[in-house]
């Protein structure tokens, strides 16, 4: 397996998709960009530092990229098919930040045999992997959960209007999980007394459409989460309080789902 992709096997059916917590990139790539730091705003900032100890608490299995997404975003159609039509969004080789900011120096942006190269070398051994794990927890089981964990800014006025939610939940619109499953995830969420949304602004992104197929047994959620939530954002930097706090709501959330899935699949 590719030395960007990190893969964790638990025993139970939960798995943890970590897509955007990467900030590396190939030697040469940063010079044709317009700052490393424009690059990187788009990071879902300590993502895998908060859901980590997480893993082994739930036994999960988790499939993780180091790989910037500037360099490949690994939950957007390869295809090119727009997540949400007539609304703001990146590429799977974004040319602009989520506020429309240019990415490139001008005449330095990728063409398209660069942008096939980046899917074959960065995009597919993600794939592979998730792909994999969940074959592999799906025939152990008799089911998968996937769990797709992401994080953007609070505010992002190009992408949805005043301040994000903090859980912010994806089921593509019940298509990609059982309806008792994911009310068992909005019920812990709100619980928690934190402001929850189910299928708002962000329904899922290409991971959970993609992989998520409740009639095989194959459940997928997204969790975006606003990072106002566990770090401060203006610039980012990692809030211990406010993750532990955080980190002890995820558990209770990550549990229910479980649970739910026990008693419907057994």
């Amino acid at each position: 397996m590719s030395d960007f992709v990190s893969i964790g096997r638990g025993g139970s059916p939960l798995i943890l998709s970590m897509p955007h917590a990467g900030t590396a990139m190939p030697v040469g790539l940063e010079y044709r960009l317009v700052s490393r730091e424009r690059a990187l705003a788009d990071t879902d900032w300590w993502i895998d530092r908060l859901y980590q100890p997480l893993v082994a608490e739930l036994d999960a299995s988790f499939v993780a990229t180091s790989m910037s997404r500037t360099v490949i975003d690994v939950n957007r159609d390869p295809s090119g098919t727009p997540l949400y039509p007539g609304l703001a969004t990146t590429d799977m080789v974004p040319l602009t930040t989520f506020e429309g900011l240019p990415l490139y120096l001008s005449g330095e942006e990728p063409d398209a045999a660069e942008i096939k190269v980046r899917h074959e070398h960065y995009f597919c051994p993600y794939h592979t992997a998730l792909s994999a794990e969940i074959a592999r927890v799906h025939a152990r089981h008799g089911y998968a959960l996937l769990f797709d964990c992401h994080s953007i800014r609070s505010r992002v006025p190009r992408l949805f209007d005043g301040m994000l939610p903090v859980f912010n939940i994806g089921t593509n619109d019940g298509k990609s999980c059982a309806s008792s499953l994911a009310a068992s995830v909005v019920g812990a969420c709100r619980a928690s007394g934190f402001e929850t949304v189910l299928n708002g602004r962000f329904k899922g992104g290409y991971i959970t459409r993609h992989y998520g197929r409740p009639g095989k047994h194959v459940e997928a959620v997204q969790m975006e989460i606003a990072a106002r939530s566990y770090m401060d954002e203006e610039p980012p930097v990692w809030n211990a309080k406010k993750a532990a706090r955080l980190r002890a709501i995820l558990k209770d959330v990550l549990q229910a789902y479980v649970a739910a899935a026990s008693r419907v699949m057994g």
